[in-house]
């Protein structure tokens, strides 16, 4: 039987609408199946930070792969807006890593160091060039600065992902995914409500992958729980990025978005009053203006994270068909563009770029 569709993504997240997007700007015919609703996707939680620089440490295999992430949508911006006309609120004018004392201080004084011995921009700030641009902070010893790290809006993203891989010709259908399909050693398709027939298939399912029947392999993806909370931008304060060892805090709009939770909750995506005590509290000490603000709202979302914290990009082993883009942790923004473009290269037979070796499925059960 010819399959329906050259590839069927599980998924339409920020990862499954990257994919869709790339695939079909390569001509491929392209089905998502996208469950719907509204609970616990990462995407919808996360602040879109783009500051590989930030967290990175010298050893982190995540690192070029994250700055290939960051700049990918300095040209993903500007195609979308293009092709769909929306814009995705790409904000690249730096993020500051404060540091509340010397220990801190010294230990993100080697980051900037090892930064820039490998030829990338970042700054060490002392405490009193900090407190003359952001006079309004609290406690610093000092702050790492990453001018070209930035955010976006991750909604619009999404939303102009699966707006361009429509306008190229994929489908987009309301169906959970429930069966990977299996003949042989290849995987022919996907089964929720319907069966869908395939070429490829690729799992873009976030914390949800690991439950859909037929895998191969166990899969070792797991929901961890985030929160978040807005509040009110405070007036008078100019429109910033800031980050420390126990929380940020992300200007979009009139808001200030201020996360995040990491706690192992299973599939409960709720809120609870410890972990927005724990947000408030580290959020109004970075940034001491934001105490007179009401909470406007909180969130939370369940981020697919694996063993060692690094993502699945690439096919899987041992069975022909079958493709995952999934794991991506607190880096699902941040990848999403340059996991699409990479997965696209790779289903045309393109070798994986180097950055993406230590993102290979294989490594799971290369033991």
């Amino acid at each position: 039987m010819t399959p329906s569709h050259d590839v069927v993504i599980v998924g339409g997240g920020a990862i499954g609408a990257a994919c869709a997007r790339e695939l079909s700007l390569a001509g491929r015919r392209v089905l998502v199946l996208e469950p719907g609703g509204h609970t616990g996707q990462a995407w919808r939680a996360a602040a879109g930070m783009l500051a590989p620089q930030i967290e990175a440490g010298d050893r982190d295999p995540l690192f070029e792969l994250g700055l290939m992430g960051r700049d990918r949508y300095d040209v993903l911006a500007t195609e979308l807006a293009e092709t769909t006309g929306l814009d995705l609120g790409l904000w690249r004018e730096g993020i500051a890593r404060v540091a509340t004392d010397d220990v801190e201080g010294e230990a993100l004084r080697s980051k900037v160091a090892w930064q820039r011995q490998e030829g990338h921009v970042c700054d060490w700030l002392d405490a009193d060039e900090v407190r003359e641009r952001w006079p309004w902070i609290g406690p610093v010893a000092g702050a790492l600065w990453a001018p070209r790290d930035g955010a976006l809006d991750p909604g619009r993203l999404v939303t102009a992902l699966i707006a361009d891989a429509t306008r190229l010709g994929a489908r987009i259908v309301t169906d959970r995914a429930v069966r990977l399909d299996r003949s042989g050693s290849r995987i022919v398709g996907v089964t929720g409500r319907e069966r869908y027939a395939a070429g490829e298939v690729i799992v873009a399912a976030g914390a949800w992958s690991a439950r859909l029947e037929g895998l191969p392999r166990p899969l070792s993806v797991e929901p961890v729980r985030g929160e978040m909370t807005a509040l009110p931008w405070p007036a008078g304060v100019r429109r910033s990025i800031l980050y420390n060892r126990d929380c940020y805090v992300v200007a979009r709009g009139d808001e200030a978005l201020a996360g995040s939770t990491m706690e192992y909750a299973g599939f409960d995506a709720s809120v609870t009053e410890a972990g927005q005590r724990r947000i408030l509290a580290s959020a109004r000490l970075l940034c001491p203006p934001l105490g007179v603000g009401t909470p406007l709202r909180s969130w939370a979302g369940l981020r697919p994270v694996t063993p060692d914290g690094l993502p699945l990009i690439g096919r899987a082993p041992d069975v022909d068909g079958l493709w995952y883009a999934t794991g991506h942790g607190r880096n699902g923004i941040l990848l999403a563009g340059v996991t699409g473009l990479a997965m696209a290269q790779m289903i045309a037979g393109e070798a994986a770029p180097d950055e993406l070796a230590a993102a290979a499925p294989g490594r799971m059960w290369d033991w």
